[in-house]
């Protein structure tokens, strides 16, 4: 199998991969320490309800005002979805529909949400700008090539989710300025709750010590590293040997089959785009002595939640389905 994955795939994936009633009390702006601060990835920690403020600052550190809060929202990515329906609110549009319209998310009050148009990245202008938005939420690396364009007509913030931590952030973030602190508190109360439970049923269960694998890709794969935000969610509750092998995209999770048989997981979970993975490997002699494989415990997962959710909902819903299957 070669190490190196097709430039197609490559394109799809990394995308993918670079990769959602509150009181009322008066808007203001939040300028203090605090605002700027990550949550601390204790699933115990203390949960209170945001403050509504016009001025907020992510987990990287950067700065968005809003001449109001935001009523109408127009998301390009899934965790802008995931956070609007952690709230109790919808998008006025989305890319990410089959996400959207997962019975855990909106069911078929989400497959009513209009569709922007386009690739990830160049989705269509204009048809944003026809949904009205207060604001839009795209992904950092893939949509600030937009930001002259829709700044015509509403501010563009751009997200980047490098760990679960970061998901509690931007909860907090658009809790604040969409006045949802209520809302908010209970979110990521039921967070960190499944977190703490997912790491005590792991522990007991003796899944801490099961090499596992989380993968991606159709007629080429790669392997979600221990650098990628769903690799690194994984490493909490699953032994998880696979780190970042460095360089570009290209290398970094490029895992031949030899190498993946050589670390033996016992689980694997496959994100397939198009072409499916264990379809495309079933009569590969490498692919059939890796133990999941013998095992018959690989599992191919809805990439429209495992690849494109990256907020609190999405990882929770990851979580029970790969301790389910993990365990079984």
């Amino acid at each position: 199998m070669s190490r190196v994955m097709s430039k197609h795939l490559i394109a799809l994936v990394a995308l993918a991969l670079v990769s959602a009633c509150g009181g009322q009390s008066k808007p203001q702006t939040d300028t203090s320490p605090q605002a700027a601060t990550t949550p601390q990835a204790d699933p115990a920690a203390q949960v209170t309800p945001v403050s509504a403020a016009l001025t907020v600052t992510d987990p990287h550190g950067r700065t968005i005002t809003l001449p109001r809060k935001p009523e109408r929202i127009v998301c390009l990515t899934g965790l802008c979805d995931d956070a609007l329906v952690e709230l109790g609110l919808k998008p006025v549009a989305t890319t990410t529909p089959k996400l959207l319209s997962r019975p855990d998310y909106l069911g078929a009050e989400g497959a009513k949400v209009p569709v922007i148009p386009g690739s990830f990245g160049g989705e269509d202008v204009s048809k944003i700008a026809e949904a009205r938005p207060d604001l839009v939420i795209g992904l950092a690396g893939v949509h600030d090539q937009l930001r002259t364009a829709v700044e015509k007509f509403a501010p563009l913030w751009v997200v980047e989710v490098k760990s679960y931590e970061h998901s509690i952030g931007y909860l907090r973030a658009l809790a604040r300025l969409t006045d949802r602190g209520r809302q908010q508190a209970a979110a990521e109360s039921r967070f960190r709750a499944k977190l703490a439970d997912g790491m005590a049923r792991a522990k007991a269960a003796g899944l801490d010590r099961k090499p596992v694998l989380a993968m991606y890709g159709g007629t080429s794969v790669g392997v979600n590293t221990t650098d990628d935000v769903l690799g690194h969610f994984m490493s909490r509750f699953f032994a998880y040997p696979w780190p970042s092998k460095g360089g570009g995209f290209e290398t970094a999770q490029a895992y031949s089959l030899e190498e993946i048989l050589a670390k033996a997981p016992e689980v694997i979970f496959v994100q397939s785009f198009g072409t499916s993975v264990s379809e495309h490997l079933k009569d590969n002699p490498v692919w059939r002595r890796v133990p999941a494989v013998a095992s018959g415990k690989v599992f191919e997962v809805q990439p429209e939640l495992w690849a494109s959710g990256r907020g609190t909902r999405a990882f929770g819903v990851i979580l029970d389905e790969a301790l389910a299957k993990a365990a079984g």
